[in-house]
């Protein structure tokens, strides 16, 4: 028994000391695993997706998808509108008029303003409000000055010579639909009104306005400063396709 019970012993020596595990000093060479810090996203809750992937290819796919539609319902469109106007059918003279004023006949921004201010009250709590219902009362010329050119020499509307510095006011309500350089007046201004007129001023200093933005009746659109170039503001007033001499309209809507 005890040459046994020795031999057990010499046994689990040999395997302590395979194991690095001596007597005297009994530490253990094992291995420790030190889990790595946090990184910055594991921190705020973030951890990545192994669907992200796939979400992201349904709505490129999606995406794609909408647009071959969209392309395919245009191109069926215009040849659908050119085939229209081939054919000699009573039934398609009214689509085809319709056709025609939507393509050639400028969209009524004013009147459209005007009557969403009616049914529901101002769009936007900054949008200015219209005086006199955006209708032309009480018209002035848009800057301070003496005209130097006349309608009748112009053709299409008049010059106006401030001595200084000076704002620019719309004639009247209305909505700006152009707002940028012109190859005849640079600097231009152009306000449709709720009666279908539409007011130019041109050779501006600077604008005030931007596209499509509500005016109201002698608000400051722009500024106007003499140069040696540019003495003069244009302004001219247009409707059903004609100009008209501001100075006429404002004499006629001053003196009854």
């Amino acid at each position: 028994m005890n040459r046994d019970a020795k031999k057990v012993r010499k046994a689990i020596m040999q395997r302590k000391k395979m194991r690095g595990i001596t007597p005297k000093n009994r530490s253990y060479t094992t291995k420790q695993f030190i889990s790595p810090l946090p990184t910055d996203e594991e921190k705020h809750g973030y951890y990545p997706n192994i669907f992200d992937g796939i979400g992201q290819g349904n709505q490129k796919s999606e995406l794609i998808s909408g647009m071959i539609l969209k392309g395919t319902l245009s191109i069926i469109l215009f040849f659908g509108i050119g085939i229209m106007w081939q054919l000699d059918s009573a039934m398609l003279e009214k689509p085809k008029q319709w056709t025609s004023n939507a393509l050639t006949e400028e969209f009524p921004f004013a009147n459209v303003y005007h009557w969403y201010n009616q049914t529901f009250g101002s769009p936007m709590a900054f949008s200015p409000t219209n005086t006199a219902n955006g209708e032309m009362q009480s018209l002035v010329l848009p800057v301070i000055g003496s005209v130097t050119e006349s309608f009748q020499a112009n053709g299409t509307g008049i010059k106006i010579a401030p001595t200084e510095k000076s704002p620019v006011t719309a004639l009247s309500g209305g909505v700006v639909i152009f707002a940028g350089k012109t190859n005849e007046t640079q600097r231009t201004i152009t306000v449709q009104h709720t009666d279908g007129s539409e007011s130019t001023y041109g050779n501006l200093s600077s604008i005030d306005v931007h596209l499509y933005q509500p005016v109201q009746a002698n608000q400051i659109i722009g500024e106007f400063s003499p140069t040696t170039e540019n003495e003069t503001v244009y302004f001219s007033i247009e409707k059903d396709n004609q100009y008209i001499d501001p100075i006429q309209v404002i004499e006629v809507d001053d003196n009854p």
